[in-house]
């Protein structure tokens, strides 16, 4: 069960994280109630950052069901290469319930790894195996 969990090591912790990924995005994906921004890293793994504002969802509890259910679908995506990624709520999010938003997501999840293989973007290091040797 700890393969799925979601430790800090996969979430992007500092301003200078998020700037990063603003200032050298090389890999866009957009939706109509999203927007995934995304650039290497150079620690081997997605990290993932999660930007949805007031404007867009007004209450909290509605931005925290938005933000659990991003990092739900990206607890489970265990082959993305080694890039950090900021995720963006776009307006119209309020009207998904959230099998809409899961589906949205999932599809977003797999844009963003076929563009992260065209752009060559390294995949990720093969985790070793426990209990051989």
């Amino acid at each position: 069960m700890k393969a799925l969990a979601f430790p800090k090591r996969d979430r992007l912790l500092t301003p200078s994280d998020y700037s990063r990924v603003f200032d050298e995005v090389q890999l866009k994906v957009p939706h109509r109630n999203f927007l995934i921004l995304a650039t290497p890293n150079q620690v081997g793994h997605a990290r993932v950052g999660l930007i949805f504002s007031k404007k867009n969802l007004r209450l909290a509890v509605q931005r925290n069901r938005i933000k659990r259910q991003v990092r739900e679908t990206f607890r489970h995506q265990t082959d993305l290469p080694g890039i950090d990624i900021v995720v963006l709520g776009r307006q119209g999010l309020t009207q998904l319930d959230n099998a809409a938003v899961r589906s949205a997501l999932d599809e977003l999840w797999k844009r963003l790894k076929k563009k992260a293989l065209q752009a060559g973007v390294s995949e990720p290091p093969v985790p070793p195996v426990r209990g051989a040797g």
